[in-house]
């Protein structure tokens, strides 16, 4: 792990929303002026090599992102070395992402809306199998995340 806050955001095929919460803490620490590491990846082998679902690729760029050249990866052991924060969606990924550190790893382990006061142990809703319209609430919640994390970073550094 380098010396600045590296941030690793992890749902279950890294398709939806872990590249969407990845984009919004991009907007968030360019915003503030946070240097930091980001990426996203997902529990699941599923999507590897794949962009984002076109649905969340649309709902990025309604807000100016462009995230089409992100490609969904699988979570490594070396994660746990390389990442300061490892940031999961759902309490699902949690638990999965907890089976899986290593002893000693030193990769804090929390849930994106764990930093937003008052949404502590929600999950974001997987948006995959719904309607466009859940991408926009999807989008919504890791947006809120992203800024109470980059605050709590910033705090810090």
């Amino acid at each position: 792990m380098s010396g600045k806050p590296a941030i690793l955001f992890v749902c279950l095929g890294n398709i939806c929303r872990s590249p969407l919460a990845e984009a919004a803490f991009r907007v968030e620490v360019a915003r503030i002026g946070l240097d930091v590491d980001v990426d996203s990846a997902g529990t699941g082998d599923w999507h590897v090599g794949e962009p984002p679902d076109r649905r969340a690729q649309a709902v990025a760029s309604r807000y100016g992102v462009d995230i089409s050249s992100y490609r969904a990866r699988q979570v490594s052991l070396q994660d746990f070395q390389r990442f300061s924060h490892i940031v999961a969606l759902d309490l699902k990924n949690l638990a999965a992402l907890e089976a899986m550190q290593p002893e000693g790893a030193a990769a804090e382990l929390r849930l994106l809306l764990d930093y937003v006061e008052g949404r502590e142990g929600e999950a974001v809703a997987d948006p995959y199998f719904g309607e466009a319209a859940g991408f926009e609430a999807t989008w919504t919640d890791v947006t809120i995340g992203a800024r109470a994390l980059a605050r709590r970073i910033a705090e810090k550094t």
